[in-house]
């Protein structure tokens, strides 16, 4: 099954992608939290990192510089050699 990805920055086309598989479940893995930098949602993160923490989850907090740009490369590049799936906080 693929899966029809918009890209919100100006696509011509959309592109065809599989999905990749989600994990039955969280336990042993890292989560990171990746806040957008728009704002409030360092709020929605924080009370997910707590909900998550309580249940002994290791957590992993980032920062887009801005909301405005897609994340640089090296930010990308250290979430994906430090967790094993992320949440993106979005908010207004």
């Amino acid at each position: 099954m693929t899966t029809t990805l918009l890209d919100p920055t100006g696509e011509l086309a959309p592109v065809e992608r599989r999905p990749i598989p989600k994990p039955a479940t969280l336990d042993g893995l890292t989560v990171g939290l990746l806040d957008i930098s728009k704002a409030r949602g360092d709020v929605f993160l924080d009370r997910l990192d707590a909900l998550l923490s309580e249940r002994g989850m290791r957590v992993r907090r980032y920062k887009k510089p801005t909301f405005t740009r897609p994340a640089p490369i090296p930010l990308i590049q250290q979430i994906a050699g430090e967790v094993d799936v992320v949440v993106e906080g979005l908010a207004d």
